[in-house]
């Protein structure tokens, strides 16, 4: 009994002595991020930019990264420095869309002459390359892995574009077997319908196709439909073995 009073009563002094440490750490981190170069991480959700943080300094101890939840909140600090460069995440948002263009745009004006780099879900190459013409210096998915993130800010920093090799050899097959398709199928589908069969023979969804080509999801049923009666085919899974 006595020897689990005595433990019990020593958890608190060294719980107390522990975040008093961390706390000085903590400082000591804050103190010397002033005189070196930093990322930064903007990103509405605190846990997301939270995670990415720890997770890059994990891969790269070398990196001093700060967060902030939007540009707004990061000038409101009142930085003394500029960061050595920007990740901005969007998450699930189209980067194509209006309004994510124009925050890329923003934060480019903002901080000129800092790499600024893309974080989003879709790893689709118009995509990617929207990013790149809005100003941005690297488009990172999020199905990459983060050493992938890592060597992508280290190559904006120097001056560099990162582009996933994935995302590119993804649109190569892609336009291959459309203009393949194109040149088999032309004679019985419309050019809408060759995108919804190339897209039915690489086994994507209807809410994707329709999210991918900007349709509503009852016109992609509609195309879908159509190719089935001109193929002769009574399933989608017939459809794509008829198109192999």
């Amino acid at each position: 009994m006595n020897t689990h009073i005595v433990a019990h009563e020593n958890i608190a002094p060294l719980q107390s002595d522990r975040f008093r440490a961390g706390q000085a750490f903590a400082s000591t981190i804050d103190m010397d991020d002033e005189d070196e170069d930093f990322i930064l991480i903007i990103d509405p959700r605190t846990l997301g930019r939270e995670c990415l943080s720890r997770s890059l300094s994990m891969c790269d101890p070398a990196l001093h990264i700060r967060t902030a939840g939007s540009i707004g909140e990061w000038r409101s600090l009142q930085p003394k420095d500029n960061p050595a460069a920007i990740l901005v995440v969007f998450g699930g948002a189209k980067v194509s869309d209006q309004g994510t263009c124009e925050k890329i745009g923003d934060v480019v004006g903002a901080f000129t002459g800092v790499p600024v780099i893309v974080i989003a879900d879709s790893d689709d190459l118009s995509e990617i390359m929207k990013a790149v013409e809005m100003g941005a210096r690297g488009y990172i998915p999020n199905s990459v892995h983060v050493n992938v993130a890592a060597q992508a800010i280290a190559l904006a920093r120097a001056g560099g574009v990162f582009i996933p090799a994935s995302s590119i050899l993804a649109a190569k097959d892609a336009i291959n077997s459309a203009v393949n398709g194109a040149n088999c199928r032309s004679d019985i589908f419309t050019p809408r319908e060759i995108e919804v069969a190339e897209a039915l023979r690489r086994g994507k969804a209807n809410k994707i196709i329709a999210y991918e080509m900007n349709l509503c999801e009852s016109t992609v049923k509609v195309h879908i439909r159509n190719i089935m009666k001109k193929l002769h085919a009574t399933n989608r899974t017939e459809v794509a073995f008829k198109l192999k």
